[in-house]
């Protein structure tokens, strides 16, 4: 069988964006998390806002560190696999890609090393402010890259002449049709991402007695976060879907399963997409919901698959089981958060296990949203890879061959599954050391020369019916 270097470029390509994706969208939200408990911590003096920032920042560091190693081989991508589309682009895409370095990169590197190693060491108002510009250099990392990819999908402010994008307004090429609902939808999926991470996370030390005073602060404040985001991202999503029709309706289509245009278009909760014979098999709908949905009018007009030749379909399968993961998962989220402000009475919400163990399997459930969101829109823009302008098989490059594609994909998975190994085996084990303050009782000459083998668990769990009980310290009199 013939390897097809097009396929398999698209695979690696896929794989290498999927693992990266859920590397920024944590630390976006984390770093702005820290940044309010270094504000709490420099206004209160409280000392369990500064643990709590001391223990996320090292979370924070190791992941902004798998981010750095996973996002770079991306751009390189661009000229190994896809050298048609660097030419052609590079008028737009070369500097925004360096915009985002110069900006944020650099932004972040920086007053990173100071939030990591300047705590007692530099004023605490510059240890703030070098908190702050970490959240803030995600932010304007997050703009320039989003900007970039909103470009693709929504091409504005250039023009094709000779196989090659010429910028012709750079405020229209920025600020392109999709970016804003696109950029809004990313920044509240991080804020989502790293307040039900937190939340999973302190729930599991709730669960288990250790820093429950912290760990009760910290959920509160995620709960409360989460309360108000995750019906804002509903909305947010909406006026995405309006813009995504109005642009790009083949995806639309394909997210709704909508092979004719037509009136009356029922919200297909199940059903098993029939590419090969244009129809779906076995639909379980509400009718008239889509169309309400997508138009805001009860017999509004979806456009359909067959608007289209067949080979210029994304594949509908996909995106529109993709589309059902993530639009479930973020009304699954909505449901912890309204179940947070119910168990407020009593201070439940820290003492239900059947919450708080929800809440820990719930922090895997932004990444899965989160990719299951990047595989709509990138795969429900195919065959395109800048909408209505290039397609991928023009952007490929002209001497790959399927064994090359095929040997990179193969080095990838590997690197990027020791990579993942490694950056998870020592979260687990910052995890484990928890916010125990580790210069309490030590003297330097004390300190184990490994910092991991510091490790070591302080307290054990005490186990209730249905709530969690105090646990205490083991050399405190715990159980």
């Amino acid at each position: 069988m013939e390897l097809d270097p097009l396929i398999l470029s698209r695979i690696q390509f896929a794989f290498v964006v999927s693992f990266h994706a859920i590397f920024p969208v944590f630390s976006i939200g984390l770093a702005s998390f820290i940044a309010v408990l270094e504000g709490l911590a420099f206004k209160t003096g409280n000392p369990l806002w500064e643990k709590l920032s001391a223990f996320w920042t090292k979370v924070f560091a190791v992941v902004f560190g798998m981010g750095v190693v996973s996002g770079i081989v991306m751009s390189f991508q661009f000229g190994t696999n896809w050298s048609n589309f660097s030419q052609a682009s590079a008028n737009f895409l070369g500097p925004m890609l360096s915009y985002e370095v110069i900006t944020a990169f650099f932004l972040e590197a920086a007053f990173l090393g100071v939030l990591l190693f300047g705590r007692h060491k530099v004023p605490a108002g510059v240890h703030l402010f070098a908190a702050i510009m970490v959240a803030v250099g995600t932010f304007i990392s997050s703009f320039w890259i989003l900007s970039a990819n909103s470009w693709m999908h929504t091409p504005s402010g250039v023009e094709l002449r000779d196989g090659v994008f010429h910028v012709t307004s750079w405020s229209q090429a920025i600020f392109n049709p999709s970016f804003p609902y696109r950029f809004a939808h990313m920044v509240v999926a991080s804020f989502l991402t790293g307040g039900f991470v937190v939340a999973g996370v302190s729930a599991w030390y709730l669960l288990r007695g250790r820093e429950v005073e912290a760990n009760r602060k910290a959920l509160s404040m995620c709960l409360w976060m989460l309360l108000f985001l995750a019906p804002t991202q509903a909305v947010i999503g909406d006026l995405h879907g309006l813009n995504t029709m109005e642009h790009q309706p083949v995806k639309v289509a394909a997210m709704e399963g909508n092979w004719e245009t037509s009136r009356n278009v029922p919200l297909l909760l199940f059903a098993i997409p029939d590419q090969e014979n244009q129809t779906n098999r076995f639909e379980i709908g509400i009718p008239n919901l889509a169309s309400f949905i997508l138009t805001h009018e009860w017999d509004g007009e979806v456009p359909g698959l067959n608007e289209v030749a067949v080979e210029e379909q994304p594949p509908v399968g996909i995106v529109f089981w993709s589309f059902r993961v993530m639009v479930g998962l973020g009304l699954l989220m909505i449901a912890f958060a309204l179940a947070g402000l119910l168990l407020r009475r009593n201070g439940a919400y820290y003492q239900k296990r059947w919450f708080l163990q929800g809440l820990r399997f719930m922090s895997i459930t932004p990444f899965i949203a989160v990719i299951a969101g990047w595989f709509v829109t990138e795969i429900g823009r195919s065959p395109w890879l800048v909408y209505g302008m290039m397609n991928q098989a023009e952007a490929l490059t002209p001497s790959l061959t399927g064994g090359m594609a095929l040997f990179t994909l193969i080095g990838y998975v590997v690197v990027y599954g020791l990579v993942f190994s490694a950056g998870v085996y020592y979260l687990l084990r910052v995890l484990y050391v928890g916010l125990e303050d580790e210069d309490e009782g030590e003297h330097e000459s004390d300190r184990p020369a490994r910092p991991l083998s510091a490790a070591h668990v302080p307290f054990e769990i005490e186990h209730g019916q249905g709530d969690v009980n105090h646990a205490k310290p083991a050399n405190e009199g715990g159980h």
